[in-house]
């Protein structure tokens, strides 16, 4: 197979990092929109026309008199005036227009990399995966808006909990690639089995929690029982299991999935600390305590701005944060997981 030459590697690195920055940074705009109502103020999907916004007051109000024609204005916002539309209408467009620059920092590096012969084969398929993984999430998007324009104005909770792992999953894809392009000082981790069972075990927990926080997110579920530790006087609300069939309870029902989020939160936060001990117990290397110390510092942080968005009722800047550091503790895991994996020093932080 054809290798990259180090020149070449960089500006792949690059590329992948980029991607990884501006997941992040539609993370954040996306959970703003969410959070603050804003999501199903554009009514239709259009790729190309739609990254036009309106432009002068009858665009403004065509785009209104348009809104007022779906079910969220007339069940929930009936009233609200032309600036508080396009207060909603801001968070919504600005959502869709990162998407529509991921597109295209993904598609223009690729077009240029073929067109140079930058990637060998390997790199070619991973590129691709790329490029169809963002395609699908913007078509994901869109299916999950088009769940709230009819009937019922709220997004269906298995379409924003798909949304959100596929957007972590583009996420972690570049920050793997962009691990596999970067050089590492060699450095033997005795403990390689052991460690990397317990990140691995640990990883897969995490994204079983991420899609449990976006069904609380779905259901708004993060405003029943705001209080803590107890759930309000009870340790297990006694209707957790109120919803027949019995299984439904465990993704539809708003208290059942909330004691769910808390108890998966609380088993992470002890397996973070179990991970820490062990490194100081075994002769792990210095960099892998570096990152087991990170990944103990992120989830002591994600806790704390987990009870207090839920003890403010969520307000908006804490449940953003919530979902960012969640973000950034898959990718530490990843990068640790990663180093075993190769046997080598993992990044200085």
């Amino acid at each position: 197979m054809k290798e990259i030459d180090d020149k070449d590697k960089k500006w792949l690195r690059a590329w992948f990092i980029s991607g990884a920055v501006l997941v992040m940074l539609i993370l954040i705009v996306g959970g703003i929109t969410r959070l603050t109502g804003s999501g199903l103020s554009m009514t239709d999907w259009k790729p190309i026309l739609g990254a036009i916004p309106p432009l002068n007051e009858a665009q403004w109000n065509d785009a209104f008199e348009q809104y007022k024609q779906f079910p969220e204005y007339q069940q929930i916002n009936k009233g609200m005036d032309l600036s508080e539309f396009k207060f909603i209408f801001f968070w919504e467009y600005l959502h869709r227009m990162l998407g529509r620059m991921i597109g295209i920092v993904f598609l223009v590096p690729f077009i240029y990399f073929v067109a140079k012969k930058k990637l060998n084969a390997k790199w070619m398929k991973r590129s691709v995966w790329l490029l169809i993984l963002g395609g699908s999430q913007g078509l994901m998007g869109w299916y999950m808006v088009q769940s709230g324009l009819v009937d019922v104005p709220y997004v269906n909770p298995y379409r924003l909990t798909a949304h959100l792992l596929l957007a972590f999953t583009i996420f972690g894809f570049c920050i793997w690639y962009a691990a596999d392009l970067t050089k590492f000082r060699s450095e033997l981790e005795p403990r390689k089995r052991e460690l990397s069972k317990w990140l691995k075990i640990f990883f897969g927990i995490l994204i079983v929690q991420v899609a449990w926080g976006a069904l609380v997110a779905g259901l708004d579920a993060g405003h029943v029982y705001n209080t803590f530790p107890k759930m309000y006087q009870y340790w297990i609300p006694p209707e957790v299991m109120a919803l027949e069939p019995w299984y439904q309870n465990f993704t539809e029902n708003s208290s059942m999935v909330q004691f769910i989020h808390r108890a998966l939160a609380t088993l992470l936060g002890l397996m973070a600390i179990g991970y820490w001990i062990r490194l100081f117990t075994v002769q792990s290397s210095k960099s892998a305590k570096l990152w087991g110390g990170a990944i103990f510092a992120l989830v002591l942080v994600q806790y704390v701005l987990g009870v207090f968005t839920l003890i403010t009722h969520v307000q908006i800047s804490l449940g953003v944060l919530h979902q960012f550091v969640a973000l950034l503790l898959v990718g530490v895991v990843l990068i640790s997981i990663y180093s075993l994996k190769q046997n080598r020093k993992q990044p200085a932080l």
